[in-house]
């Protein structure tokens, strides 16, 4: 067994613990013997339809149990596994299909005829697939060829900075390291429930299927079930280990005040994609005393950067933790050089974890994963800025994108809203950068009027970094993933301007 390749990840479980529940989601669970078996029934189902090595088979579908044995299945094909969010529109899912150039297309009902349009290809609906899947249960293909470990397992498209479509090729070895990588740095047991409320077609809710299965753990998939039932499906399943984004964390917060009877037993929330605010955690850690709160830091383009050890989560509240072991980080200035331990600079991640650059853009990769001058070896340039202390915990200061000067001073999008979230009222906040025509702005969800928010702020930062205008809203636009539309909120002032 080549245990590189990421269904070596499921037969490993499998020989080790058959019986054990994998995965688990609205309607049903199965064993990691079941979940082993559907994956080799999916290898047939591909074969008999001309799928091969280093094909792509692109799934606009639901995350159920389903679509876990269509990944699992995909990799023993020696395929390439393109998972696309099934809130994904025509406009951009036509750009992806172009670029992705699938052999198959499987959708769910709601996206098949809009896949149909955009595509010569048969488009197999799950309805009819998983049946045929199903009844194939039992079969194994006799295997003349296993993929190398170099081989794409999947192509995960990221919302960019671009509007060309921009997929990550992420390859059987450096999934399965950051996998591994990751499951010992959080500790994730055999015992742990995952609650996943993310789509695989997401890194961080892919690779939570795969850690899970790493540990010989249970992921209950819950993307589609109602916000309002969360709390007791955590319940019910025995969830230990919730992955969050502040608005899924401030939702189960608010879940939790409501809640009557004992909560789910959770031991660990983990966070990562966008910044928990600190009182965000705290309130986390009222709810469910004893739970600890983790930071982590990563990009699609290397899975995970760092990670705080569970047992010092609340230590160095600033810090997004220490990098994974068998990794590298670098805070570099603008002429690629490494600055001293506390000053700013872009991080730079150097190890096995970093991926393989982005599909048919050589020159999007060209200038993010560059060589390292010395030595040679390909290092990604994140385009994040951040610093790191003289034990090597590494402090996120913000993203490419969130920075910028105003009256002189270089700041960051995250202070200005760290310091508006401790503002008590204040229940979320984006703070959205000037342009030549629009002054910083602030927006929140709150019940305090915009001058009292400007005012906090006053008490809490300087006085270039206060925003010239707060803007109070009902709610903040969210993308499929829970994140801020930054975007969208920029498009909201400049309209009350023009």
């Amino acid at each position: 067994m080549d245990d590189d390749l990421v269904h070596s990840l499921l037969d490993v479980a499998e020989a080790v613990a058959p019986t054990r529940p994998a995965v688990r989601d609205a309607v049903g669970a199965w064993t990691y013997a079941e979940l082993h078996e559907h994956s080799h029934a999916v290898d047939a189902w591909l074969h008999d339809r001309g799928v091969g090595p280093g094909d792509r088979v692109l799934v606009q579908a639901q995350t159920t149990r389903e679509l876990v044995a269509m990944f699992f299945g995909v990799s023993r094909r020696g395929a390439t596994f393109v998972p696309i969010n099934p809130a994904t529109k025509a406009f951009h899912l036509a750009a992806v299909v172009a670029n992705a150039e699938p052999r198959l297309v499987v959708a769910d009902r709601a996206n098949a005829e809009t896949l149909r349009s955009l595509t010569r290809l048969p488009v197999h609906e799950t309805g009819t697939v998983w049946p045929q899947v199903h009844a194939g249960a039992g079969r194994r293909l006799t295997r003349t060829a296993t993929p190398a470990a170099t081989d794409a397992a999947a192509l995960i498209y990221t919302s960019g900075s671009t509007a060309a479509p921009k997929a990550v090729v992420t390859p059987h070895a450096q999934t399965t390291f950051a996998v591994r990588a990751l499951r010992d740095a959080l500790g994730y047991r055999p015992d742990d429930v995952v609650f996943c409320r993310f789509p695989m077609s997401w890194d961080y809710g892919l690779h939570k299927v795969l850690m899970t299965c790493a540990a010989q753990a249970e992921v209950v998939l819950a993307g589609t079930e109602s916000d309002l039932a969360l709390l007791d499906r955590m319940r019910q399943t025995a969830t230990t280990v919730v992955p969050v984004v502040p608005s899924l964390a401030a939702m189960i917060v608010t879940l939790a005040r409501r809640a009557a009877g004992p909560l789910p037993p959770v031991r660990m929330f983990t966070n990562t994609g966008a910044a928990l605010p600190q009182p965000t955690i705290e309130q986390l850690r009222a709810a469910f005393p004893g739970a600890r709160v983790v930071r982590q830091f990563g990009q699609t383009e290397c899975k995970r950067i760092s990670v705080m050890p569970p047992e010092q989560d609340r230590e160095r509240p600033d810090s997004v933790g220490r990098p994974l072991a068998g990794t590298e980080v670098l805070i570099l200035d603008p002429d690629g050089r490494s600055v001293p331990p506390g000053e700013t600079g872009e991080i730079v991640v150097t190890g096995p974890h970093v991926m393989a650059g982005y599909w048919r853009s050589p020159e999007q990769t060209a200038r993010t994963f560059r060589p390292d001058p010395r030595t040679g070896q390909i290092r990604l340039h994140t385009g994040d800025y951040g610093r790191l202390d003289e034990d090597g915990y590494l402090y996120f200061a913000g993203r490419r994108d969130e920075m910028f000067k105003r009256k002189g001073i270089r700041m960051s999008t995250v202070e200005i809203e760290a310091a508006a979230m401790d503002v008590p009222g204040v229940r979320a906040a984006v703070a959205v950068p000037p342009t030549p025509h629009r002054d910083l702005a602030l927006c929140v969800v709150s019940d305090l009027a915009p001058h009292v928010v400007l005012r906090e702020l006053a008490r809490r930062l300087e006085p270039a970094k206060v925003p010239a205008t707060c803007r109070v809203l009902d709610e903040l636009p969210l993308n499929h993933h829970g994140k801020n539309e930054r975007g969208k909120l920029a498009m909201i002032l400049d309209e009350a301007l023009s």
